[in-house]
C-alpha cells in the first residue's frame, strides 16, 4: 500500500470508490424557524465534482451547505451523502467524512490558542475533546502547515493573524480529519484580492491533491470558473440554474441572478466580469 506525503493512502488502494454519486438532494426545503430559507432543491454531485454556488445575499447558498453537514433542519426531501440519508441519526457519523469551513469571524487577539492549537482542533470529532490527540495527528497537522504555508507560523497566537492567514488555519483544520467532501463558506469573504486569488488557488490545489468532492459559497465570480467545474445559480431559496462552468459566464444568465446589469469582457484572452 502506498502513502501520500501526509501518510494517507491513496484512494484507490484504501477501497474508496472513485467514481459516481457523491452528494444528491432530491426536492430538498430548508427553514430557520417559520422561515424557509431553500425549497425545492435538486441536486447531484459526482466523485471529484468542485461545485461553486453562487447568487444575492439570501439566496439561501449557506443553507445548502449546512443541511449537507447535518446542521441544517430539512422540512422536506431527502439530502444523501456518501451513500447514506442525512438525518438525526447519520449526521454525527457522516460529519466525520465532512470538512466544513465557515465564514470568517473576529478573533480576539488576546485568545491563548495558536495555529498549531487551533488546527489540532479538527480532530476533537473524531478522538474526542478530552482525549488525548494522537501523534498520527500531530503529525498531519504538521505537514498541512506545510502544505498551507503556515509552518513558519505555528507557534503564533490565532487572534494576531491577518485575515488570508487565518483563513488557511480554518482549511488545514478542516482537512486534519481527512475528509471526503469539503465545504467552504465564503472563504474569501473581508480579504484582499491578492489574498482571495490566493486561497482560492489554495482550495483548488487541494482538492485535486487529496481526491475531494468540494461545494464553494463565495461572491468571487471572476476567479470561480477556473476553480469550479460546475456552478449553481440560487436565488430567494432556490437553484435557478446548474451546470458547466464555463456556460454559467453568460451577461444575461448573471444580469438576471444579480438584477443588475452585469457585463463580460474579453482581455487578453480570458473573461472578465463586470458589475
Amino acid at each position: 500500500m502506498t502513502t501520500d506525503p501526509l501518510g494517507k493512502e491513496t484512494m484507490a488502494e484504501s477501497g474508496i470508490q472513485l467514481e459516481g454519486e457523491v452528494i444528491r438532494l432530491d426536492n430538498v426545503s430548508a427553514a430557520y424557524g417559520r422561515h424557509v430559507a431553500m425549497r425545492g432543491i435538486n441536486l447531484s454531485l459526482n466523485f471529484g465534482d468542485f461545485l461553486g454556488v453562487i447568487g444575492p445575499n439570501g439566496a439561501g447558498k449557506t443553507t445548502m451547505l449546512t443541511v449537507l453537514n447535518g446542521l441544517g433542519r430539512v422540512v422536506g426531501g431527502t439530502v444523501t451523502a456518501l451513500g447514506q440519508r442525512v438525518d438525526a441519526r447519520s449526521a454525527g457519523q457522516l460529519r466525520k467524512s465532512i470538512g466544513y469551513v465557515a465564514q470568517q469571524q473576529d478573533i480576539d487577539p488576546l485568545l491563548p490558542i495558536s495555529v498549531r492549537e487551533s488546527i489540532l482542533s479538527g480532530c476533537y470529532g473524531i478522538v474526542g475533546l478530552v482525549r488525548k490527540v494522537p501523534q498520527s495527528f500531530r503529525d498531519r497537522a504538521e505537514e498541512l502547515m506545510g502544505l498551507v504555508g503556515l509552518e513558519p507560523l505555528a507557534d503564533r497566537p490565532l487572534g494576531h493573524l491577518s485575515g488570508g492567514e487565518r483563513q488557511r488555519v480554518a482549511i488545514a483544520r478542516a482537512l486534519l480529519q481527512q475528509p471526503r467532501i469539503l465545504l467552504l463558506d465564503e472563504p474569501t469573504a473581508s480579504l484582499d484580492w491578492q489574498a482571495q486569488r490566493e486561497i482560492l488557488g489554495l482550495v483548488q490545489e487541494l482538492h485535486l491533491r487529496f481526491s475531494l468532492t468540494s461545494l464553494i459559497v463565495t461572491h468571487d465570480l471572476n476567479t470561480l470558473p477556473e476553480v469550479c467545474n460546475r456552478i449553481a445559480c440560487m436565488k430567494n431559496g432556490q437553484l435557478l440554474w446548474e451546470g458547466p462552468s464555463e456556460q454559467a459566464v453568460d451577461e444575461a444568465r448573471l444580469s438576471g441572478l444579480y438584477g443588475t446589469d452585469i457585463h463580460i469582457a474579453e482581455i487578453n484572452g480570458r473573461r472578465h466580469i463586470c458589475y
